[in-house]
């Protein structure tokens, strides 16, 4: 299993953010590349993945006690998901993702992510 900690995503990758596109594609860029290189340090890349599915659990603590919907959270996270992809080698739809918005919370905000092959 690989255990990952991330900062809360960008606003500007919530869905219900109204930025201009390029602003969203540059922090987009920005998060896919710190899921690229989180995934590298914590050696999601020395791992052999086969074929099969493999389980993402997202554990997301908001900063404040007002709790995002999990669609929203899972669409923010969505650039970090494809830099950790990238660094596996391997695409994002072998990802089966189960969420969890935490009602504790943590200052700043962060996501944990837990990774591990699918034994179905």
């Amino acid at each position: 299993m690989v255990i990952i900690e991330f900062p809360w995503p960008r606003k500007e990758l919530s869905p219900n953010a109204r930025v201009h596109w390029a602003t969203k594609a540059k922090a987009a860029k920005a998060a896919r590349t710190e899921g690229y290189w989180a995934g590298m340090a914590a050696g999601a890349n020395r791992t052999e993945y086969g074929e099969g599915k493999i389980r993402m659990n997202l554990t997301f603590y908001p900063k404040t006690r007002n709790l995002p919907d999990d669609d929203n959270c899972l669409a923010m996270f969505k650039p970090y998901r494809d830099g950790l992809a990238d660094s596996m080698k391997i695409d994002d739809k072998r990802f089966v993702c189960s969420i969890e918005v935490s009602e504790k919370t943590h200052p700043g905000g962060k996501v944990i992510v837990r990774i591990e092959l699918d034994q179905r």
